[in-house]
Order: C-alpha cells, then structure tokens, then sequence
C-alpha cells in the first residue's frame, strides 16, 4: 500500500514545505481519505484516477478542497466522485457546505455523461469497500462526529486516526487485527497548550505517549500528523524526546509504502 500525505503549503517558488494546514491523504493514487489539500496538490495523473474520497469529519481543514475538487473536474467527470462518510456527516456537508449559499449542491447535478457526486453512506457496521480496499471505520472521540479508519488492501493494513483524544474503539479494532503495518496518528498540539488540546480534544506529545500505551502490536511505524503548523518545531522537538520506537513525523509529499 502506498500512502502520500499531500502537502498544503508552498515557498515561493512552489515547493512544498513541511507545514501542514490541510489534511488529505492518497492511498495507491485513486482514494483520497480527507479532502483538505486535494485540489492543489494532486499531479494531473492523479487528479484523473481519484473517485473516491473518504470523509472522516466535516471539519474544514479536513473538506477545505472538497467542493472546489469537483467543480475543477465537473465538466469532464464521467462517473460521479463518489464521497464516502458516516449518515451524520454527509447531512452536515449538505446543510453546511453543498447548500447552494456555500457551495452548489453536486449530489443534484449532472454534465453531460451523468451525475458529477454522489454520497455512499458508511454502513452501521462500520465495514465496507473503496476501489480495491477493504475499510472499517471506528467512531472516535472528537468535538464533532469523526471516524478513524483502519484500511487494508489485502496485504498490508494502515490505521488512520483522525482527529481525536483519549479513545477506546479505535483501539480494540486494530489490536484485533492480526497485523498492523503502519498508524497514522495525531498530535496536534505541544504540551505548553495541553488545556487547549483537551477542550478541542486532541493530543500533544505527552498525551499522545499515554495513549500509544493502548496499542499492543509490536513493530509498528507509528507516523504522527496533523501537527498545527504554528507549533511544528516544538512538537517535533517533543515527539523525538519520547524515544518511542518507530514513532516518527510523516513529511507532506513523501510517499510512504507497506
């Protein structure tokens, strides 16, 4: 499986930078979990072989790109990008961001091979397909409602955390999966702002290591993400003095494999 966190800040010269504002990421060039940066910073091959986008929350840093995504491709669409998320989700981005004030509603439109948007609502069970991927969704602890995600492409299996704080769900699930090749998971704050990470419930680092606690596979790649850009140093600085092995800061634009 190979997974690339798609950059959202550029330098002057257009070169992607290491902060990281927006969240989406690409797994095997074709689904997309998140739809923060997806716009504009997929390559032309990739842009034409995305159809399916994974929603974990409607947060904006999260859905940012969503709506602009589609409108770029809407006239050369022929089949409709198909949004996958939770029943609660997909009304929320129908109230709050396709409401024809915001955005104009896609799931009603079509050009001239068919519809552009369609939603495929995350099953109760929490279990369903994506392109060639088998994916669980697990509901986790954020302010709104989220989903980490643990995805296998029949070889590999990477879980994604999403935004969360202290949780219990996403953690039964993947350590009842016998492998676990990578997990993707937040850490969004330095400890200086740790009242802050609770009230909006994220993690910083020392939050974060009591969390990995939880997790009883051995031999993971542990990558954190979702560093607040402002913080980026710090939180660096602070990851690297936990010493936790395989846990390292996965860098926009490079394309991990397992």
């Amino acid at each position: 499986m190979k997974i690339q966190l798609l950059p959202s800040t550029f330098d002057a010269q257009g070169h992607a930078t290491l902060e990281q504002r927006l969240t989406c990421f690409l797994i095997d060039d074709c689904v997309a979990v998140d739809a923060g940066s997806i716009a504009i910073a997929l390559t032309e091959d990739q842009r034409s072989k995305v159809h399916d986008i994974i929603i974990t929350h409607p947060h904006m840093d999260h859905i940012a790109c969503l709506p602009i995504f589609i409108d770029d491709l809407y006239p050369t669409l022929r089949q409709p990008m198909r949004v996958h998320a939770t029943q609660e989700v997909i009304e929320l981005l129908e109230r709050d961001v396709f409401n024809w004030n915001v955005y104009p509603r896609f799931s009603d439109l079509k050009n001239d091979y068919g519809p552009v948007m369609e939603y495929v609502p995350i099953p109760p069970s929490g279990e369903f397909s994506v392109a060639h991927l088998k994916v669980v969704a697990v509901p986790v602890n954020h302010i709104v409602p989220t989903v980490g995600l643990l995805v296998s492409d029949g070889k590999s299996n990477v879980a994604f955390s999403s935004d969360t704080a202290e949780t219990d769900a996403f953690w039964k699930v993947i350590n009842e999966t016998k492998q676990l090749d990578a997990l993707l998971i937040e850490a969004s704050f330095p400890d200086e702002l740790a009242n802050l990470a609770e009230v909006s419930r994220h993690f910083t680092p020392s939050s974060l290591s009591k969390e990995l606690k939880k997790l009883t596979h051995n031999g993971t790649d542990i990558l954190a993400v979702h560093l607040k850009a402002t913080h980026r140093d710090t939180i660096v600085d602070q990851l690297n003095a936990l010493k936790i092995p395989k846990l390292s800061v996965m860098n926009p634009g490079e394309i991990y494999s397992w």
